[in-house]
């Protein structure tokens, strides 16, 4: 069965740093990229195909379609997998399909009307606050790293952070 390695939840998906710090650091062998938008656009499709190195597949669907995906295809698999979704609305629902059930990495989320800037990359909304408290309520360790060399920061503290804001 495929085994999560790193779920991180990042607006930009594959970039520089997912591709050259990520993969390695995690030991995945294959990239699921979980975006309602991203499955309905094959141009974009394929600039994130081209994006990943030689030897790690990637696997994009929409919320509805990674639930049999999951479910199936990857009960048969034995890879390592870096699992991405662009915002929060989207990993809250694969938390309640279970397919995420541990250690979420927050990494970058853009800015835009009703948001909030807590540190270098996140940028929060009152629904990601919602879905954040939710998540630590569930006793799943979240955390903002932007780069493998950073230290994690709990998430706790920018949720601190965007109430004082």
């Amino acid at each position: 069965m495929s085994k999560i390695v790193l779920t991180r939840v990042d607006s930009r998906l594959i970039h520089g740093q997912v591709v050259t710090k990520w993969l390695q650091q995690s030991g995945a062998n294959e990239i699921l990229v979980v975006s309602d938008e991203l499955e309905q656009d094959e141009f974009l499709q394929s600039i994130y195909l081209m994006a990943a190195p030689p030897g790690v597949e990637v696997i994009i669907k929409g919320i509805e379609s990674v639930k049999g995906y999951w479910k199936e295809e990857a009960e048969s698999k034995k890879t390592k997998v870096l699992f991405l979704v662009p915002d929060l609305p989207t990993l809250k629902a694969m938390v309640e399909e279970e397919i995420v059930t541990e250690g979420i990495q927050v990494g970058g989320l853009g800015g835009g009307p009703n948001r909030k800037n807590v540190v270098k990359n996140i940028n929060l909304s009152e629904e990601d606050v919602a879905i954040l408290e939710a998540l630590l309520d569930r006793s799943i360790h979240v955390y903002f790293q932007a780069i493998p060399e950073e230290n994690p920061v709990p998430i706790q503290k920018l949720i601190e952070k965007y109430k004082t804001l």
